[in-house]
């Protein structure tokens, strides 16, 4: 029952001349700028630089110290946040790119982070968005208390937990199928699109023009190989067959500010953000900065969007990931106890926007709209 209450590594640079691809890669990943030595200190690390050196990649020496003491993560001030934000897209360059500078991106100012981003208004009569971040490879237990990430932590204190939700297969693409189509397909490896070509109905297909993925690194539209810190095997529309045209236009790079005009938003953070390929500590930072962008849109502030937060799979045994619910509806606090799956967030997305059949597995997944205050 539920229950509401208050309150593997870095892929290797080629070593003769760049292939096209890779050079619009590395011009994608690059696009941040520089970092003003003036902002920072050199006398520690950010989790992205130690974990861009521990992967074999260039040193980013732009670094702060903040975040980390005697190797363990301590909660910063929300004026400490405010400086730090900017450096957490350092993790979208490439090996040996430069980090990006705090004054290029979009300003995200303390007011920002302090605003309470749930339990501000009730449901409203339709939602018109939601938002999906889904990270990799970390139970709940990796997550969910820990001290190196501090920002869900504030996220699960002042939004909704689901404390028995679980992925549904291993290794990821069969996860990423199964949240937009209801199921597996069968696939049991994380080979790419050529290999594994889906002809069936998804949530894509459901939505027509009215979706949009948001992938970061990713240095084409659409694009169905991997290539540098983009994983293409964590980007499911371009696995379908039947969207592809809409795919060329609608499965785009991530931006400076995500673009939440469309009914049903992905966002692919790339192999560091995600947890992948980076520490814990490295996606709490990026999240801690890519979430006021979402909190502070014109859409979230309208009090008809939602986001929902989760893992693909756990690489700690069993299949128990986190699921943090976040919406202006939500009451702050919530934790629900019932068995949730990759399935019930499908089925709950479908209910929220209207969009009919419920796909394959969703049919018989509970619904936890109700329970997360989603619904009238």
């Amino acid at each position: 029952m539920h229950s509401r209450s208050p309150g593997s590594g870095s892929v290797a640079e080629n070593a003769g001349a760049p292939t096209a691809r890779q050079e619009a890669g590395r011009r994608g990943d690059q696009a941040g700028g520089t970092l003003a030595d003036s902002t920072v200190s050199e006398t520690g690390a950010t989790a992205c630089a130690a974990d861009r050196s521990r992967a074999g990649a260039a040193p980013v020496r732009h670094v702060t110290g903040l975040l980390r003491q005697d190797g363990a993560m301590r909660r910063p001030p929300l004026s400490w946040l405010a400086l730090l934000l900017p450096l957490a897209a350092a993790c979208r360059a490439g090996p040996g790119a430069a980090p990006p500078s705090g004054s290029a991106g979009p300003a995200v100012t303390a007011a920002a982070l302090s605003a309470r981003p749930c339990g501000t208004t009730t449901v409203p009569p339709v939602w018109r968005h939601v938002v999906w971040i889904i990270e990799e490879n970390r139970s709940y237990n990796q997550i969910v208390g820990s001290p190196a990430a501090p920002y869900l932590a504030r996220l699960a204190r002042e939004c909704g937990l689901a404390t028995d939700y679980a992925g549904v297969a291993h290794p990821s693409l069969p996860n990423y199928l199964a949240l937009t189509s209801g199921s597996t397909h069968g696939v049991v490896d994380d080979a790419g699109p050529s290999a594994h070509p889906v002809a069936g109905p998804s949530i894509f297909s459901l939505l027509g023009s009215r979706w949009r993925t948001l992938a970061e690194s990713m240095p084409l539209a659409c694009d169905r190989q991997p290539s540098g810190n983009y994983a293409v095997k964590h980007n499911p529309a371009v696995y379908y067959t039947s969207i592809r045209a809409a795919c060329a236009r609608q499965d785009v790079p991530l931006g400076r500010t995500p673009d939440l005009a469309a009914a049903f938003t992905v966002i692919v953070p790339n192999l560091c953000n995600d947890m992948h390929d980076c520490s814990t500590a490295t996606g709490d930072v990026w999240m801690s900065r890519e979430l006021p962008l979402i909190f502070s849109s014109a859409a979230y502030r309208a009090g008809d969007t939602a986001a929902f937060i989760t893992w693909d799979e756990s690489d700690a045994g069993g299949s128990q990931v986190p699921l943090y619910v976040i919406a202006p509806s939500v009451r702050p606090g919530t934790r629900v106890h019932e068995a949730l799956s990759h399935y019930s967030l499908l089925r709950t997305t479908e209910e929220m926007l209207g969009l009919h059949p419920l796909l394959g597995a969703a049919r018989r997944a509970p619904s936890m709209a109700q329970a997360f205050g989603l619904e009238r």
